[in-house]
Protein backbone atom coordinates (compact mmCIF):
# COMPACT_ATOMS: atom_id res chain seq x y z
CA UNK A 1 0.00 0.00 0.00
CA UNK A 2 1.46 3.54 -0.94
CA UNK A 3 1.68 5.48 2.06
CA UNK A 4 1.29 9.47 1.33
CA UNK A 5 1.19 12.45 3.50
CA UNK A 6 0.23 15.97 2.42
CA UNK A 7 0.50 19.18 4.00
CA UNK A 8 -1.97 22.08 4.61
CA UNK A 9 -1.44 25.50 5.64
CA UNK A 10 -1.89 26.28 9.34
CA UNK A 11 -4.24 28.70 10.82
CA UNK A 12 -4.19 32.24 9.26
CA UNK A 13 -4.87 34.42 6.42
CA UNK A 14 -3.85 34.00 2.56
CA UNK A 15 -0.08 35.75 2.12
CA UNK A 16 2.09 35.24 -1.03
CA UNK A 17 5.07 34.60 1.34
CA UNK A 18 3.59 31.74 3.46
CA UNK A 19 2.25 29.89 0.27
CA UNK A 20 5.64 30.38 -1.57
CA UNK A 21 7.66 28.66 1.62
CA UNK A 22 4.90 26.00 1.79
CA UNK A 23 5.13 25.03 -1.93
CA UNK A 24 9.05 25.30 -1.90
CA UNK A 25 9.31 23.28 1.20
CA UNK A 26 6.97 20.55 0.47
CA UNK A 27 8.45 19.85 -2.85
CA UNK A 28 12.40 20.01 -1.06
CA UNK A 29 11.32 17.49 1.06
CA UNK A 30 9.69 14.87 -0.51
CA UNK A 31 6.12 15.57 1.11
CA UNK A 32 4.11 13.91 -1.68
CA UNK A 33 1.10 16.82 -1.85
CA UNK A 34 0.51 20.69 -0.98
CA UNK A 35 -3.38 20.67 0.28
CA UNK A 36 -5.42 23.90 0.18
CA UNK A 37 -9.20 24.10 1.29
CA UNK A 38 -11.74 26.49 -0.02
CA UNK A 39 -13.60 28.54 2.60
CA UNK A 40 -15.36 31.01 0.54
CA UNK A 41 -16.34 33.45 3.39
CA UNK A 42 -12.67 32.67 4.96
CA UNK A 43 -9.61 34.42 4.65
CA UNK A 44 -7.42 32.17 3.05
CA UNK A 45 -7.79 33.10 -0.47
CA UNK A 46 -9.19 30.51 -3.49
CA UNK A 47 -7.48 27.30 -3.35
CA UNK A 48 -7.35 27.26 -7.52
CA UNK A 49 -5.70 30.35 -7.91
CA UNK A 50 -3.17 29.28 -5.65
CA UNK A 51 -3.12 25.88 -7.40
CA UNK A 52 -2.42 26.95 -10.40
CA UNK A 53 0.28 29.35 -8.91
CA UNK A 54 1.73 26.62 -7.30
CA UNK A 55 1.58 24.53 -10.67
CA UNK A 56 3.97 27.28 -12.35
CA UNK A 57 6.46 26.85 -9.13
CA UNK A 58 6.74 22.97 -8.80
CA UNK A 59 7.75 20.71 -10.57
CA UNK A 60 6.95 16.73 -8.60
CA UNK A 61 4.46 18.29 -6.06
CA UNK A 62 1.23 17.11 -6.73
CA UNK A 63 -1.70 19.83 -5.51
CA UNK A 64 -4.74 19.07 -3.48
CA UNK A 65 -7.78 20.92 -2.65
CA UNK A 66 -11.07 20.87 -0.87
CA UNK A 67 -13.62 22.50 -3.36
CA UNK A 68 -16.92 23.80 -2.42
CA UNK A 69 -18.74 23.60 -6.25
CA UNK A 70 -21.39 25.50 -5.73
CA UNK A 71 -21.41 29.37 -6.82
CA UNK A 72 -20.08 27.95 -10.36
CA UNK A 73 -21.94 26.75 -13.11
CA UNK A 74 -20.98 22.77 -13.82
CA UNK A 75 -19.98 23.80 -17.24
CA UNK A 76 -16.73 26.23 -16.08
CA UNK A 77 -16.40 24.40 -12.97
CA UNK A 78 -15.25 21.26 -14.88
CA UNK A 79 -13.69 23.59 -17.52
CA UNK A 80 -11.26 25.60 -14.71
CA UNK A 81 -10.27 22.22 -13.26
CA UNK A 82 -9.36 20.50 -16.43
CA UNK A 83 -7.16 23.47 -17.28
CA UNK A 84 -5.48 22.72 -14.14
CA UNK A 85 -5.22 19.41 -14.57
CA UNK A 86 -3.57 20.18 -17.81
CA UNK A 87 -1.39 22.98 -16.56
CA UNK A 88 0.25 20.88 -13.88
CA UNK A 89 0.89 17.88 -16.04
CA UNK A 90 -1.71 16.05 -13.77
CA UNK A 91 -1.08 16.35 -10.80
CA UNK A 92 -4.38 17.74 -9.54
CA UNK A 93 -6.41 16.08 -6.58
CA UNK A 94 -9.77 17.01 -5.59
CA UNK A 95 -12.16 16.44 -2.66
CA UNK A 96 -15.67 18.07 -3.60
CA UNK A 97 -17.19 19.47 0.08
CA UNK A 98 -20.31 21.23 1.01
CA UNK A 99 -18.73 23.87 2.86
CA UNK A 100 -19.35 24.67 6.42
CA UNK A 101 -22.36 26.50 6.25
CA UNK A 102 -21.20 29.45 7.86
CA UNK A 103 -23.48 32.64 8.13
CA UNK A 104 -24.84 33.63 4.95
CA UNK A 105 -22.58 30.83 2.93
CA UNK A 106 -25.50 29.33 1.10
CA UNK A 107 -27.27 32.33 -0.01
CA UNK A 108 -24.13 34.07 -1.18
CA UNK A 109 -23.14 30.98 -3.33
CA UNK A 110 -26.97 30.10 -4.18
CA UNK A 111 -26.62 26.67 -2.84
CA UNK A 112 -29.50 24.69 -0.76
CA UNK A 113 -30.05 25.66 2.66
CA UNK A 114 -30.41 22.51 3.91
CA UNK A 115 -28.23 19.73 4.33
CA UNK A 116 -29.90 17.39 2.29
CA UNK A 117 -30.26 19.81 -0.70
CA UNK A 118 -26.85 20.78 -0.47
CA UNK A 119 -25.76 17.13 -0.92
CA UNK A 120 -28.49 16.48 -3.49
CA UNK A 121 -27.21 19.27 -5.76
CA UNK A 122 -23.43 18.49 -4.97
CA UNK A 123 -24.68 14.61 -6.60
CA UNK A 124 -25.78 16.66 -9.69
CA UNK A 125 -22.72 18.89 -10.13
CA UNK A 126 -20.80 15.84 -10.11
CA UNK A 127 -22.51 14.16 -12.56
CA UNK A 128 -22.36 17.14 -14.62
CA UNK A 129 -18.34 17.65 -14.16
CA UNK A 130 -17.68 14.29 -15.13
CA UNK A 131 -19.62 14.30 -18.67
CA UNK A 132 -17.90 17.60 -19.59
CA UNK A 133 -14.76 15.79 -18.45
CA UNK A 134 -15.34 13.42 -21.46
CA UNK A 135 -15.08 16.16 -23.82
CA UNK A 136 -18.71 15.50 -25.18
CA UNK A 137 -21.22 17.95 -25.75
CA UNK A 138 -24.08 17.72 -22.45
CA UNK A 139 -27.13 18.72 -22.39
CA UNK A 140 -29.26 19.17 -19.27
CA UNK A 141 -32.63 20.80 -17.78
CA UNK A 142 -33.31 20.89 -14.29
CA UNK A 143 -34.18 23.31 -11.70
CA UNK A 144 -30.95 23.89 -10.74
CA UNK A 145 -28.94 24.15 -13.72
CA UNK A 146 -29.38 24.05 -17.66
CA UNK A 147 -27.16 24.12 -20.95
CA UNK A 148 -27.97 22.51 -24.73
CA UNK A 149 -25.04 20.76 -26.18
CA UNK A 150 -21.87 22.28 -24.68
CA UNK A 151 -18.59 20.95 -24.44
CA UNK A 152 -15.75 21.48 -22.52
CA UNK A 153 -12.03 21.91 -23.82
CA UNK A 154 -9.65 21.03 -23.06
CA UNK A 155 -10.44 17.75 -20.85
CA UNK A 156 -8.20 16.57 -17.83
CA UNK A 157 -5.13 14.99 -18.69
CA UNK A 158 -5.57 12.96 -16.31
CA UNK A 159 -8.77 9.99 -17.19
CA UNK A 160 -10.42 10.47 -14.78
CA UNK A 161 -9.68 12.88 -13.01
CA UNK A 162 -10.95 11.81 -9.97
CA UNK A 163 -13.12 13.31 -6.98
CA UNK A 164 -13.01 11.98 -3.59
CA UNK A 165 -15.47 12.86 -0.76
CA UNK A 166 -15.94 13.51 2.85
CA UNK A 167 -18.03 13.37 6.24
CA UNK A 168 -18.63 10.35 8.37
CA UNK A 169 -22.53 10.21 8.52
CA UNK A 170 -24.76 7.59 7.36
CA UNK A 171 -25.90 9.43 4.49
CA UNK A 172 -21.88 10.88 3.37
CA UNK A 173 -20.65 6.82 3.54
CA UNK A 174 -23.56 5.21 1.66
CA UNK A 175 -22.52 8.23 -1.26
CA UNK A 176 -18.78 7.97 -0.94
CA UNK A 177 -19.25 4.66 -1.90
CA UNK A 178 -21.87 5.09 -4.43
CA UNK A 179 -20.13 7.86 -6.68
CA UNK A 180 -16.91 9.12 -5.05
CA UNK A 181 -13.58 7.65 -6.07
CA UNK A 182 -12.26 8.01 -2.74
CA UNK A 183 -12.54 8.85 0.79
CA UNK A 184 -11.23 12.04 2.63
CA UNK A 185 -12.53 12.21 6.33
CA UNK A 186 -11.78 14.48 8.81
CA UNK A 187 -12.06 14.51 13.34
CA UNK A 188 -12.35 11.10 13.42
CA UNK A 189 -10.65 8.37 16.10
CA UNK A 190 -8.92 5.49 14.16
CA UNK A 191 -11.92 3.19 15.23
CA UNK A 192 -14.30 5.09 13.71
CA UNK A 193 -12.10 5.71 10.16
CA UNK A 194 -12.29 1.39 10.24
CA UNK A 195 -16.00 1.92 10.36
CA UNK A 196 -16.46 4.62 7.67
CA UNK A 197 -14.10 2.83 5.16
CA UNK A 198 -15.88 -0.80 5.81
CA UNK A 199 -19.29 0.77 4.90
CA UNK A 200 -18.37 2.58 1.99
CA UNK A 201 -16.64 -0.54 0.47
CA UNK A 202 -20.19 -2.48 1.34
CA UNK A 203 -21.75 0.60 -0.32
CA UNK A 204 -19.88 0.39 -3.48
CA UNK A 205 -20.55 -3.44 -3.45
CA UNK A 206 -24.37 -2.88 -3.60
CA UNK A 207 -23.93 0.04 -6.70
CA UNK A 208 -21.69 -2.21 -8.40
CA UNK A 209 -18.31 -0.38 -7.59
CA UNK A 210 -15.08 -1.08 -6.26
CA UNK A 211 -13.15 1.84 -4.97
CA UNK A 212 -9.26 1.07 -4.48
CA UNK A 213 -8.55 0.31 -1.21
CA UNK A 214 -5.28 2.91 -1.91
CA UNK A 215 -8.22 5.50 -1.88
CA UNK A 216 -8.80 6.31 1.31
CA UNK A 217 -7.68 8.87 3.72
CA UNK A 218 -7.92 11.86 6.79
CA UNK A 219 -7.27 15.25 6.91
CA UNK A 220 -5.48 15.34 10.75
CA UNK A 221 -4.87 18.03 13.17
CA UNK A 222 -1.25 18.06 14.86
CA UNK A 223 0.58 20.58 17.24
CA UNK A 224 4.22 20.32 18.04
CA UNK A 225 4.03 21.16 21.12
CA UNK A 226 0.62 21.52 23.72
CA UNK A 227 -1.85 23.95 21.66
CA UNK A 228 -4.39 26.87 23.38
CA UNK A 229 -6.79 25.81 25.28
CA UNK A 230 -8.82 27.28 22.52
CA UNK A 231 -7.78 24.84 20.18
CA UNK A 232 -9.12 21.66 22.27
CA UNK A 233 -12.20 23.82 22.96
CA UNK A 234 -13.19 24.11 19.63
CA UNK A 235 -12.27 20.15 18.66
CA UNK A 236 -14.71 19.28 21.88
CA UNK A 237 -17.23 21.49 20.27
CA UNK A 238 -17.19 19.93 17.11
CA UNK A 239 -16.90 16.28 18.59
CA UNK A 240 -17.88 15.70 22.04
CA UNK A 241 -17.96 12.77 21.73
CA UNK A 242 -14.75 11.81 21.12
CA UNK A 243 -11.67 11.66 23.08
CA UNK A 244 -9.69 14.82 21.41
CA UNK A 245 -6.49 12.46 21.95
CA UNK A 246 -8.25 10.47 19.18
CA UNK A 247 -8.33 13.25 16.41
CA UNK A 248 -5.71 15.75 17.64
CA UNK A 249 -2.03 14.81 17.71
CA UNK A 250 0.03 16.70 20.39
CA UNK A 251 4.25 15.99 19.90
CA UNK A 252 6.21 13.70 17.56
CA UNK A 253 5.38 10.34 19.60
CA UNK A 254 1.63 11.16 19.21
CA UNK A 255 1.51 11.82 15.79
CA UNK A 256 3.37 8.66 14.59
CA UNK A 257 1.49 6.62 16.83
CA UNK A 258 -2.04 8.33 15.66
CA UNK A 259 -0.64 7.72 11.87
CA UNK A 260 -0.27 4.01 12.74
CA UNK A 261 -3.25 3.35 13.93
CA UNK A 262 -5.36 4.72 11.30
CA UNK A 263 -2.97 3.06 8.95
CA UNK A 264 -3.91 -0.26 10.74
CA UNK A 265 -7.83 0.85 10.28
CA UNK A 266 -6.76 0.70 6.61
CA UNK A 267 -6.39 4.49 5.75
CA UNK A 268 -3.35 5.10 3.90
CA UNK A 269 -3.59 8.87 2.73
CA UNK A 270 -2.69 12.01 5.61
CA UNK A 271 -3.53 15.33 5.02
CA UNK A 272 -1.49 17.15 7.93
CA UNK A 273 -2.31 20.25 9.31
CA UNK A 274 -0.83 22.28 12.33
CA UNK A 275 -3.69 23.88 14.59
CA UNK A 276 -1.34 26.45 14.94
CA UNK A 277 0.17 29.33 13.53
CA UNK A 278 4.16 28.18 12.79
CA UNK A 279 6.69 31.42 13.16
CA UNK A 280 8.74 29.63 10.21
CA UNK A 281 6.39 27.82 7.49
CA UNK A 282 10.12 25.86 6.88
CA UNK A 283 10.68 25.08 10.23
CA UNK A 284 7.46 23.38 10.56
CA UNK A 285 8.04 21.39 7.69
CA UNK A 286 11.36 20.14 8.52
CA UNK A 287 10.14 18.81 11.75
CA UNK A 288 7.13 17.19 10.09
CA UNK A 289 9.70 15.95 7.55
CA UNK A 290 11.72 14.27 10.50
CA UNK A 291 8.30 13.13 12.14
CA UNK A 292 7.08 11.19 9.68
CA UNK A 293 8.48 11.14 6.20
CA UNK A 294 10.29 7.68 6.68
CA UNK A 295 6.56 6.09 7.24
CA UNK A 296 6.00 7.12 3.08
CA UNK A 297 6.30 4.32 0.62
Amino acid sequence: MKIRFAVAPGPGPFAVDQLDALLSGCEQLGFDTVWLSDVPLGSLGDPLVSLTYAAGRTQRLKLGANVVPFGRHPMLLARELAQLDQVSRGRLLLSFVPGLNASGESRLLGAPGTARGRHDAMEEIIGLVRRFWTGAPVSHDSERFWCESLSVTPVPLQQPLEIWLGGYGAEALERTGRIADGWLTAAVSPAEAERGRRTIEAAAARAGRHIDPEHFGISMPYARVEPDASVVAALRARRPDVDPTEVLAVGAEALVALIRRHLDAGLSKFVLRPVTPAPRVGDELAWLAEVVLSLQT
